[in-house]
């Protein structure tokens, strides 16, 4: 006895075991996103996360255009999303360029910078001059918390108050693992924040806290710097830099 249309029975056989995996792979897709640390310490849970058929949507809001493309990025760099769907609300606490929003964003350098604690640190402005207070494990940390803080746009000065404690800083919250996605974006932003380097010419991948970096830089020198770049990312174990050296 011939079976017809035995290629549509077949399908349909298997339709809800491929409708099971991809549910399956959304989930994992959501519990991730969720898990991340750019999504737990950096938006603070204010970005909710939908999956279906490896399309994210996001929604929910965030303080400013570069917490909305954080959010994005660290979902792309998520293994089986297919497309991004972003719809979070821009929604600010702080006047742009004000202390506020200047205190607002020395703490969020803080959170994904290495060999700095933003939970120790305090952070005061006022009329563009930034106060730190809190405290570091060596003089290393202070300073390196200051130059973090500088970085930030509209800041005029910077006293540095932080006191050195007698100890070891140990790079990381104990216990605390960053997830590859969020190193991989932060490392990215990092290489867009910084005019020295070719961002747009760089791919950047992490697996279990090791950087690899491809592409093309322009000097020896902007090599250099965007392995310094990586390695200042917090999470980042080290970093294999493989870019070409275009003269």
């Amino acid at each position: 006895m011939k079976i017809k249309n035995l290629p549509a029975l077949f399908a349909l056989i298997a339709s809800p075991i491929a409708l099971f995996a991809s549910s399956g792979t959304d989930s994992k897709i959501e519990d991730a996103a969720k898990a991340s640390y750019n999504f737990r310490t950096v938006l603070q849970d204010h970005v909710n996360v939908k999956a279906n058929d490896g399309v994210v949507t996001l929604s929910g809001s965030v303080q400013d255009k570069g917490d909305k493309d954080l959010a994005e990025d660290t979902v792309e760099n998520l293994p089986g999303v297919m497309g991004v769907k972003n719809e979070i609300a821009i929604l600010p606490t702080y006047p742009e360029h004000s202390d506020s929003w200047i205190a607002f964003k020395i703490r969020t350098q803080l959170l994904v910078k290495a060999n700095v604690s933003a939970t120790s640190t305090t952070v005061a402005v006022q009329d563009g001059v930034v106060t730190l207070g809190g405290t570091a494990d060596n003089i290393a940390q202070k300073e390196l918390t200051e130059v973090y803080a500088k970085e930030i746009d509209w800041v005029k000065s910077v006293k540095n108050n932080i006191v050195v404690k007698d100890a070891v800083a140990s790079g990381e919250t104990a216990g605390e693992k960053i997830d590859d996605a969020s190193i991989t974006t932060q490392v990215k932003y990092a290489l867009l924040s910084h005019k020295a380097t070719s961002a747009l010419m760089t791919k950047v991948t992490t697996t279990d806290g090791v950087v690899h970096v491809t592409g093309n830089a322009a000097s020896d020198a902007e090599k250099s710097l965007v392995s310094k770049l990586a390695m200042d990312v917090r999470g980042t174990k080290s970093v294999t830099n493989d870019m070409v050296v275009k003269s």
